[in-house]
Parts: structure tokens; sequence; C-alpha cells
């Protein structure tokens, strides 16, 4: 069972996509990732040995990394600012 509900993807994808509809964006795509593994990782602060989640969390990481990659080669300028807007990149 996935935490994100329709209206918490709703949301995410109109804060980053543009639209609801929008669900194709980089951005956006960036966004529900971020927010995926945010989640997997609270639930490995507590479940230390579940060693699936903890690879279904690095897979998750590689691909928003390819994914911030190609914003960077693409727009610079949005590149930068989602990554103010996440919190990523301390």
């Amino acid at each position: 069972m996935s935490h994100l509900t329709a209206e918490k993807k709703a949301n995410i994808f109109k804060t980053y996509g543009g639209s609801e509809k929008n669900t194709g964006s980089i951005e956006a795509q960036i966004a529900a990732l971020t927010e995926r593994i945010n989640h997997i990782s609270g639930h490995l602060r507590t479940n230390k040995k579940d060693f699936s989640s903890n690879r279904g969390l690095m897979i998750l990481v590689g691909q928003r990394k390819r994914l911030l990659q190609y914003l960077s080669h693409k727009n610079l300028g949005a590149y930068r600012s989602l990554i103010e807007k996440l919190g990523l990149r301390k």
C-alpha cells in the first residue's frame, strides 16, 4: 500500500508540475520521488534490518539522481530552484 494518497499526489503534481494532470514533468517526478524517499527513510530509521526496503530506497535514490542530472543539463535555473524548494544538497 502506498503512503501517497491521490490527493497528496495531485497536490505534488500541481505544486511542481503546474497542474494535476502534468505527471510527466521532470520537476513533479523528482518531487514525488523525494516524498517516497523521505517516507522510506523514516521507515528504515525504526526498522534497521529491513534490507528489501533499503534496496528499494537505493533504487529510488538512483532514479532521482538521474532525473536531477538530466534536469541540470536541460535547464540549470529550474534545477537550482527545485533543489532549493525540496531542500536537497545541504
